[in-house]
């Protein structure tokens, strides 16, 4: 497998339609080669049963995990790995060097800049530097309502509350340290928005498509529309230039229906769920990676993606025979 341009997909589980984008792409440009997926439980995934091959890892919390990728991605010949949940960032970004060494690249940030991603305390301080309003935090000890309770290192939707009276508040909030108390933003009057945005190797925005979220389920989009509305302009102003950023950032807004003020929420330097829709607007992301980093192109800027394209996703079977 020596010289070919594979790719891994790691922490595979669901990701269907984005290693097919990716097999899409790749097999364009290099024919011969293969996009492989790893998982804890490669059986029970479905990406994993679609992908040209598949292995069993352990997780990436674990400090076997990064010598275990490694000589998976030897094996496989692989030259790129794209990550698909925030446990495997730190790890790779602390790591890039014992990939990067052996001729392959994680597509991952900074540790610095992953680190400030992970801790949502660091997130807001990153937005307000750049000029870009937050949630108004709120005294725990002095509670106005209504108000949102979310810990500051989460993902998928986990422990978020929304506190409307004095007497919802528990000891479970109040004594737990990772809870942070902030502002409540109505959604009568926002709308919620995600960005796919992709930054260069250098940090540099080339791409940014915003999806209103209409739906969400499990803390992933299952309805939404791509807009080109007041959040291409603003973030291109305030996020041209991100240090240490690389390849596909989900970052998370709400936009007042009024006023169009912008409040920032949170970053995720990984491809997000909802990334298909992007992708199936024009935001071809999976090619710009092969060509920034398997053909070393330089990858120009773009806003010639699709408008109101909408995503109505439902659920769809793998079946693998011969199961025991």
């Amino acid at each position: 497998m020596k010289g070919e341009n594979n790719i891994l997909i790691t922490s595979a589980g669901q990701r269907v339609a984005l290693l097919r984008a990716f097999q899409r792409e790749l097999k364009e440009l290099f024919p011969e080669s293969k996009v492989y997926a790893v998982d804890m439980n490669p059986t029970f995934s479905p990406a994993c049963q679609i992908a040209d091959g598949y292995a069993s890892i352990c997780k990436a919390t674990d400090e076997n995990y990064p010598q275990a990728l490694l000589e998976q991605c030897l094996q496989w010949g692989v030259k790129l790995i794209v990550p698909t949940i925030d446990t495997e960032l730190l790890m790779l970004a602390k790591h890039q060097r014992l990939f990067l060494d052996k001729g392959i690249t994680p597509v991952v940030s900074s540790l610095a800049f992953v680190q400030q991603c992970r801790d949502k305390r660091l997130t807001n301080t990153f937005f307000r530097e750049k000029g870009i309003e937050v949630p108004v935090s709120i005294d725990k000890t002095r509670p106005t309502f209504p108000l949102l309770i979310k810990p500051y290192n989460g993902s998928l939707s986990k422990d978020i509350f929304v506190i409307r009276k004095a007497d919802e508040l528990t000891d479970y909030h109040l004594n737990n340290p990772d809870l942070l108390f902030m502002e409540y933003i109505d959604p009568k009057m926002h709308d919620e928005y995600t960005v796919d945005a992709y930054y260069n190797r250098n940090g540099d925005l080339k791409c940014a498509v915003p999806r209103k979220r209409i739906f969400v389920r499990a803390g992933e989009i299952n309805k939404g529309i791509t807009e080109k509305n007041v959040l291409v302009p603003f973030v291109t102003k305030h996020l041209a230039h991100i240090e240490g950023a690389k390849g596909c950032l989900t970052m998370q807004f709400f936009l007042n229906r009024t006023t169009k003020q912008v409040i920032a929420i949170e970053i995720n330097p990984r491809f997000g769920g909802g990334f298909p829709l992007s992708y199936a607007a024009g935001a071809n992301y999976p090619k710009f990676l092969i060509e920034e980093y398997l053909l070393g192109k330089e990858i120009p800027a773009n806003n010639n993606w699709e408008d109101h394209l909408l995503m109505l996703r439902y659920d769809e079977a793998v079946f693998v025979s011969h199961y025991e």
